[in-house]
């Protein structure tokens, strides 16, 4: 099992920017992927990235605001957003499956990752 530890939620102003962070151990080749969860709503993936390959996947609707990244030296992923607006309010989650792949199960889906963290709160105001 892998334990993720996700940091960087913060409460900012429409248009303002947050970098996500996702410290995973042990390390262990991955698809990382970001969810979020506004309330009363379902997790929906955002973006998703193979280690240490390099290979980056990504919604469209957050697809040029939203940058998935990795410092594979550190088991540390990042999620860089820009551009914020309300709508983007959330818990933010890393997730992480054993597949060395992310196209051989739907990386969109939760369900295809085992290990999760346990969050942290984007707050965007207008």
């Amino acid at each position: 099992q892998v334990r993720l530890v996700e940091s960087g939620g913060d409460s900012v102003q429409a248009g303002g920017s947050l970098r996500l962070s996702c410290a995973a151990s042990p390390s262990r080749r991955y698809c990382m992927a970001w969810f979020r969860q506004p309330p009363g709503q379902e997790r929906e993936g955002l973006a998703a990235i193979t280690t240490p390959a390099g290979m980056y996947y990504y919604s469209d609707h957050v697809r040029g605001r939203f940058t998935i990244s990795q410092e594979a030296a550190k088991n540390t992923w990042y999620l860089e957003m820009s551009n914020l607006t309300p709508e983007d309010t959330a818990m933010y989650y890393c997730a992480s499956s054993g597949a060395r792949s992310c196209v051989s199960r739907p990386w969109r889906n939760p369900a295809t990752f085992p290990d999760w963290g346990q969050g942290t709160q984007v707050t965007v105001s207008s």
